[in-house]
């Protein structure tokens, strides 16, 4: 198992993959691991949507006009829903759960990329989320956050330089 710290400094956001299935195993571990990812209150406001037939992927990859076309290669997504009704931190959770979805994806030696849905345009008749929930036919009620492309990479990116973070955006006790 690779430490907490090794695994934020190397996931980085991947949007080439390899043209290989992710085992199902492996999809198991990135689902318990997001299934564990803490909400407010307990609420558990999220759903998750696997989605690892080629044609759909394809299809998601069509949701916004930028940003959502390295779908089409990924050999698996997972679409992060969340239930306003059963949480005020309803986002926050779904954030979460993502996060926990990159780190597990970093840890099974996987990448990922975080594809924003929630306040993005599918076009200017309708938005991302309208056009993903249409087409997963995801209940009116849930709120459509993201979705995180996974596979095995087919590129590869250095990890996060420590000399170069910005650490003029902490400040302590005040501003």
């Amino acid at each position: 198992m690779i430490e907490i710290s090794e695994l934020v400094k190397y996931r980085r956001s991947i949007r080439k993959f390899l043209p290989q299935v992710v085992e199902p195993e492996k999809i198991d571990t990135l689902l318990k691991s997001a299934l564990m990812a803490p909400t407010s209150k307990n609420s558990r406001s999220w759903e998750f949507v696997v989605v690892d037939d080629a044609r759909l992927l394809q299809k998601l990859s069509l949701s916004r006009p930028m940003g959502s076309t390295l779908l089409a290669n990924a050999p698996l997504a997972i679409v992060v829903l969340a239930d306003p009704s059963k949480s005020d931190c309803w986002l926050e959770d779904a954030a979460i759960a993502s996060a926990f979805l990159q780190l597990q994806a970093q840890d099974l030696g996987l990448g990922s990329c975080w594809v924003q849905v929630a306040r993005r345009p599918h076009n200017d008749d309708i938005t991302a989320e309208q056009y993903i929930r249409e087409l997963l036919q995801i209940p009116g009620e849930l709120n459509v956050v993201n979705v995180i492309a996974i596979g095995y990479k087919d590129e590869e990116r250095r990890p996060y330089d420590e000399a170069k973070l910005a650490y003029d955006k902490i400040h302590r006790n005040q501003f």
